[in-house]
């Protein structure tokens, strides 16, 4: 079967008296039997791609599976008079989330399970099921829960009473997937965030359960750039209503002991101030960016909010990023020298947790007790499993209570990780976490898949998966480059990796590939480039930049029509992402951005293989921004190289929800990976 080849219907765009032609723009219509017959021309040319590598993928799939645990439980949370967690079962696609009534962790053993949420059953005979959010009133005996099945940003809110196990007749629709449901103290309130046409989370509603009347709007955020979300103090007595742009943060307050109360302004929005509020006792715990880049901590009485003071002396070695107080210690976290950490406040000074292993990351386990004499603390490496570590609070001492199953023989000492620093082309030195089975490099340069992100301060961390471990076993060497762009070294690292500055993000990729080929780790015919995403952005640039780097680049669900998409407010988060990449409204904004878009930068040239993902219903990256990449490339590239497109026609841009469907699509790409940097 031959390649796909798009038909071409010319098209220009015209701004800045700068003409770019658009000979795919017929794309972006779904509505178009063409489009639909399009992809699935794309999805049959996949499947014959890949049918050599069959066998491959099955024994890359079957090495997974087998990894699987029989069953995987999370550590019981406590909650009042119950401990909640979740758990899995290997016959199964989804997870199951329970609960039991125990006095003591001691006594869980005996106690009986109730199941409070099956995904299983929930998702019934539907290719898609997600379920973001799960909030419980303070009595515990209603579950409220976000639904969705087709892949976008609009879930729906449905009440499950725990006492008979029914629904409640209350529906709420258009509600946005994340920070957007909780519950007043009384129970009596549900408090949820809507969207608007482009699945832009800008309305707060406050909804009476069981009533009739028409929900009560709150606050809507008019400004297109920013996004409304909420969140539950720690101490339960406040909703804080966050207004977020990427520059800037104003934050409400909803007394949810008193749901019927005004919501109350803490500070207004400046340009360029961003700021997190929690409670503690009788004070506002403020984390801000006034005057210190890499965030400060202050307080102030909740029956003065005009007045401020310093918690602890500002370190700009120290990138603070959020609270977490319990009744009786205040915990920080944020990062230190490129790794998570965790800091408790003693005698007005932040005292860090300490950990043994040179790569890790910490977070604290959410839905626990206020008032709680433990906190539970996950900590994981490139190495070692999810473990949750019980934390005395009075003391201080620590004990890991619970370790994530592998399933297998596994043993950490025959793998190595390590940290490198790869210096870049202005002297920056950029981090690199590395793993790789021991005896991997004792021949010399290995097979080895750099990933990368590199956008929204987001932090690239290190984590464990199990489902790697067939891959380590046949060689391979797994480098994750924390570019800029990230957050990984401190807000700064994410101001060099933005809007005027977002190149060093992709020249850091480049010279963090030249420096692994410099240093041994492995040549350009065995090195692969992955990303998702804005990093699908990353290695789609990259692939115009220095495509020659490496064998084969896997651009997941990438944002690669830079242009066309922040030109079009009607689409979906566009608005909001002008602070990250820049409004091509601007012509400065407008030529920098042209000057790195992978769509906009296809050239008649050689390229690696390529393995390119979409979701046909994704509301953060459409589908027609890797397709019209994918058409122009082939009409392009002087390579034989194989090129191919995926597109996932029933869901969005999280791939199949399912969690053997989702390491199915996962089993396939790592055969297509191993097969072009030659892994037998």
């Amino acid at each position: 079967m031959k390649a796909p080849i798009a038909k071409r219907v010319p098209f220009t765009h015209n701004i800045h008296n700068d003409i770019r032609e658009d000979d795919y723009y017929w794309m972006k219509d779904k509505t178009n039997p063409e489009v639909v017959s399009y992809l699935e021309s794309e999805n049959e040319y996949f499947s014959e791609v890949m049918k050599p590598l069959e066998e491959k993928t099955n024994e890359i799939f079957e090495g997974m599976v087998a990894r699987v645990p029989e069953s995987e439980e999370k550590v019981p949370v406590q909650n009042g008079p119950y401990f909640y967690y979740s758990r899995e079962q290997k016959d199964k696609q989804y997870s199951i989330f329970a609960r039991k009534k125990a006095k003591s962790r001691e006594l869980l053993e005996q106690a009986e399970e109730e199941v409070i949420l099956d995904l299983n059953e929930l998702a019934g005979d539907d290719d898609y099921l997600s379920v973001t959010l799960q909030r419980l009133n303070e009595e515990q005996t209603r579950l409220a829960y976000l639904d969705n099945r087709d892949g976008s940003d609009r879930y729906t809110i449905y009440i499950k009473d725990l006492e008979t196990g029914e629904l409640l007749s209350d529906r709420i629709e258009n509600v946005y997937i994340f920070g957007s449901m909780e519950w007043s103290q009384c129970g009596k309130y549900i408090f949820y965030v809507t969207v608007d046409d482009m699945q832009r989370p800008y309305r707060l509603w406050r909804h009476e359960v069981g009533s009739t009347e028409a929900d009560e709007l709150l606050y809507e955020e008019k400004e297109v750039t920013f996004a409304l979300f909420i969140a539950k103090t720690k101490s339960g007595k406040y909703i804080t209503v966050h207004s977020s742009s990427t520059m800037t943060e104003e934050v409400r307050l909803v007394d949810a002991e008193n749901p019927l109360a005004p919501v109350q302004l803490v500070d207004e929005r400046r340009r360029g101030i961003k700021y997190d509020v929690d409670h503690w006792g009788e004070d506002l715990l403020i984390l801000t960016n006034e005057g210190a880049l890499n965030f400060k901590l202050l307080r102030c009485p909740v029956s003065d909010l005009s007045k401020r003071t310093e918690v602890v002396p500002y370190d700009e070695n120290r990138y603070l990023q959020a609270v977490y107080p319990t009744k009786d210690k205040l915990f920080v976290l944020g990062r230190e020298r490129g790794l998570t950490q965790i800091w408790v406040l003693e005698n007005n000074d932040l005292q860090q947790l300490e950990w043994d292993e040179p790569l890790y990351t910490l977070s604290i386990v959410s839905g626990q007790s206020y008032d709680s004499e433990e906190l539970l603390v996950e900590y994981e490496s490139l190495l070692t499993p999810d473990t949750t570590y019980s934390l005395t609070i009075a003391t201080g001492e620590k004990q890991a209570i619970h370790r994530a199953a592998v399933n297998g023989e596994y043993d950490p000492a025959a793998y190595h990780q390590h940290q490198l620093w790869a210096t870049a082309r202005d002297g920056v030195k950029v981090p690199l976490m590395v793993s790789y089975k021991k005896g991997a490099l004792d021949d010399g340069p290995a097979p080895l898949i750099l990933t990368g992100y590199g956008s929204y301060g987001a932090d690239s961390n290190p984590y464990f998966n199990g489902y790697r471990l067939p891959i380590l076993e046949k060689g391979v060497v797994f480098v994750t480059a924390q570019v800029r762009g990230g957050g990984e070294m401190g807000r700064h690292w994410y101001e060099d990796g933005k809007t005027h500055h977002k190149l060093n993000s992709f020249t850091d990729f480049i010279d963090a590939a030249c420096f692994l080929i410099e240093e041994g780790y492995t040549t350009a015919d065995q090195m692969a480039a992955r990303g998702g995403s804005a990093g699908g952005l990353l290695v789609g640039a990259v692939s115009n930049m220095a495509g020659d780097l490496f064998k084969v680049i896997v651009p997941e669900v990438p944002f690669v029509d830079v242009l066309t998409t922040m030109l079009d407010e009607t689409i979906p988060l566009t608005t909001l992402e002008w602070d990250e990449w820049g409004n091509p409204q601007n012509e400065q904004d407008y030529t920098y951005m042209k000057s790195y878009s992978p769509y906009d930068n296809v050239e008649e040239k050689e390229y690696p293989h390529m393995y390119i993902t979409t979701g046909l219903n994704d509301p953060r990256v459409a589908y027609w921004e890797p397709a019209k990449w994918v058409a122009r490339l082939r009409t392009n590239k002087t390579d034989d190289n194989t090129l191919v497109l995926k597109t996932n026609m029933g869901a969005g841009h999280f791939g199949a929800s399912g969690r053997f469907d989702h390491l199915k699509e996962a089993a396939e790409c790592y055969a297509f990976i191993l097969d072009k940097i030659g892994v037998e």
